[in-house]
């Protein structure tokens, strides 16, 4: 008895929260993506692989994933240096644009794709002086990655700019007065620190951009078999009342963003077992 209430947690009503969080989890994720798993097995396992294996479908795998993981990279540099100059570095303005970065969040994605668009039109402010020097952005590859990684970029930063806040700046003097170089303190100190919530940045811009629509539709021209995304490619099929092959494509994209993100987890608990392991390799002894 003096056991069971040992155990027992000192915060009231676990029972009906578990069962409220478990009710909205099951309505809002796992009936839906449920659902949708049940709706493409309808197909048969011959049309399911046919549909998600056609040259139409790969195309947009290959867009969409790619765009996305090329983004997602860009993010993680830039994110980074974003972070670090709003917390490191004081200057005019500094708050004004801090709450820039989480324009693309208030922003809604079709106003951002129309504005991306018009910029980087081959007659826009900035795509006039890139197609002078042979880069079409709009319409190409390159436009869709300008989408994802505008809509991308706050994830890495909200993720690591309150690690940075957190990281004594003592560690870097330490480290200075030690001999280490400005490379050796980032590499040393400051990576292993801040990898664990970069990595977390990278996964949640990655997402984010994987299922992207709005700010891409405008900006990526839309041509199957080159610039079309996934995404695109459902919606059409949705329209074409191929309710089937739409949710085919919609479970293949969910296994392998599951798969992708499922990997990237595995790295960010890898790293942060290693930076504990690095932690009390270096603790005194007595």
């Amino acid at each position: 008895m003096a056991l069971a209430l040992r155990q027992r947690s000192i915060l009231p009503g676990f029972g009906l929260t578990l069962g409220f969080s478990v009710l909205y989890l099951s309505l809002i994720v796992l009936i839906p993506l449920s659902v949708t798993f049940w709706k493409a097995s309808t197909l048969g396992w011959g049309s399911f692989w046919h549909i998600v294996t056609a040259a139409r479908a790969i195309a947009s795998y290959e867009v969409t994933f790619g765009c996305s993981l090329v983004a997602a990279v860009v993010n993680l540099f830039f994110g980074v240096l974003t972070a670090w100059v709003l917390v490191r570095y004081t200057f005019p303005l500094k708050r004004l644009f801090d709450s820039l970065v989480d324009l693309p969040f208030a922003l809604p994605t079709a106003v951002a794709g129309i504005a991306l668009t018009s910029i980087y039109a081959p007659n826009g402010w900035l795509g006039r002086p890139l197609l002078a020097l042979g880069v079409h952005a709009a319409y190409t590859r390159l436009g869709i990655v300008i989408a994802l990684t505008f809509i991308g970029l706050p994830f890495v930063v909200r993720t690591v700019q309150p690690v940075l806040e957190d990281l004594d700046s003592e560690l870097e003097e330490a480290a200075a007065s030690l001999g280490a170089g400005r490379w050796q303190t980032f590499g040393r100190v400051l990576l292993p620190t801040i990898l664990p919530a970069a990595l977390t940045g990278f996964a949640l811009a990655f997402a984010r951009a994987v299922g992207e629509y709005g700010s891409v539709i405008f900006i990526a021209g839309n041509m199957p078999m080159r610039t079309e995304i996934t995404p695109l490619l459902i919606v059409t099929k949705l329209e074409q009342y191929d309710y089937a092959g739409a949710t085919a494509i919609a479970v293949a994209m969910l296994v392998v963003s599951f798969a992708m993100l499922l990997a990237i987890n595995l790295l960010q608990k890898w790293s942060g077992s290693r930076l504990g392991r690095e932690e009390l390799e270096v603790l005194p002894i007595g």
